[in-house]
């Protein structure tokens, strides 16, 4: 993504609206597996607007499915995973599943000849990581991740477009927060046991990590450093409430998130995420979620660069073309959503940086 230009002297960018063209009715199948986390829902919205048909979901949970069945009437409740993986007619099988458990699952959607859609964390080991790696080379399918704090954030869209245009010059350093709400006694028990959740920088720190490969046009990076911390919840001794990390990309672009389950109830959202892009001829900054005390529901980006400070409000102005492009790259045998290399190597970087992250004890 970087950009070598001579110094930008102006501000005056707008932002393009990705004119996505969904697919063609009846053409596109998918169906449901798993509905442990919130994310399934967007994800079956953003598919749905791109033209596919919600047509079978299962969980162990009756109550989750008829929950799902509301907002997604059109899909059957199936009486088993094996019963999606029979029909024929579906091409793709979306999971958000415990994240233990999402890799046995891809394993499965892909040797019965489909293709996976997967909620982020998409694996919690880095022996899960070789076996889906080993499975789509295998195939030749899709093991798609929905990365939600880039593919789902209109100012991210718009961060792309400004690095593009030179904007900012090249990236020197991505910084990001990924602050979350708790809600402890709302989480199901799976989420405070570390071999099903993964780890905090595994878990949430994935967003962070893939929109920093995104945003550097990096292929590759090196963890410096990591660290994970539970300072406040000592009935739950394996549930980490704080992480960090410092990476460096094989372009030599730095970049450092924290993540934490610290949000307070004042807050207006369930979290303050940002993320700064600092270039070598200005920076940008994403308040994705709230831009706090100013009423704002989010979708702001502030540019400084050499020709001023400008603030873009981009709700509704960039829109979310990832679900289009996956849409047609199941249908077309395509990879323009995102690369696969792309996708498995921020799941590496995650469940790395988790690996050799520090306990800080208090």
């Amino acid at each position: 993504m970087t950009n070598k230009t001579k110094p930008t002297d102006h501000t005056q960018f707008e932002p393009n609206h990705h004119q996505e063209v969904p697919v063609e009715d009846d053409q596109l199948f998918i169906a449901v597996s798993g509905l442990e986390h919130g994310h399934i829902y967007s994800m079956c919205q953003g598919m749905k607007a791109a033209g596919a048909t919600i047509c079978w979901v299962w969980d162990e949970d009756p109550e989750k499915i008829t929950a799902f069945q509301k907002t997604f009437p059109e899909a059957s409740h199936a009486a088993s995973l094996s019963q999606i993986l029979d029909d024929e007619k579906v091409q793709m099988v979306a999971s958000a599943a415990v994240p233990s458990e999402r890799c046995e699952i891809g394993i499965k959607v892909l040797d019965a000849g489909k293709h996976f859609f997967s909620a982020k964390t998409p694996f919690t080991t880095i022996e899960q990581l070789i076996r889906a790696e080993q499975k789509v080379n295998e195939t030749g399918l899709l093991w798609a991740v929905f990365y939600s704090e880039r593919l789902q954030v209109e100012c991210a869209g718009f961060a792309e477009q400004l690095i593009q245009k030179g904007a900012i010059g090249d990236v020197v350093q991505v910084l990001g927060t990924g602050p979350h709400r708790l809600n402890i006694h709302q989480r199901p028990d799976w989420f405070f046991w570390k071999e099903k959740y993964g780890g905090i920088v595994c878990d949430i720190g994935s967003h962070q990590i893939e929109q920093f490969l995104w945003f550097a046009g990096a292929k590759d990076a090196k963890i410096l450093s990591s660290t994970v911390m539970n300072m406040s919840h000592p009935d739950t001794p394996e549930f980490e409430a704080y992480g960090d990390a410092h990476l460096i990309a094989d372009n030599g672009t730095i970049h450092y998130f924290r993540v934490d389950w610290f949000t307070p109830d004042g807050l207006s959202n369930w979290g303050d995420g940002r993320t700064v892009i600092l270039g070598t001829d200005g920076y940008i900054e994403l308040r994705k979620y709230v831009d706090i005390a100013d009423q704002s529901e989010g979708e702001r980006l502030y540019l400084v660069n050499h020709g001023g400070e400008r603030m873009y409000n981009v709700k509704g102005q960039v829109g979310y073309p990832y679900f289009y492009r996956l849409a047609h790259d199941v249908l077309e045998h395509t990879s323009t959503a995102m690369s696969q290399k792309h996708t498995f190597k921020a799941a590496e970087l995650c469940l790395l940086a988790q690996e050799q992250a520090t306990t800080i004890r208090r």
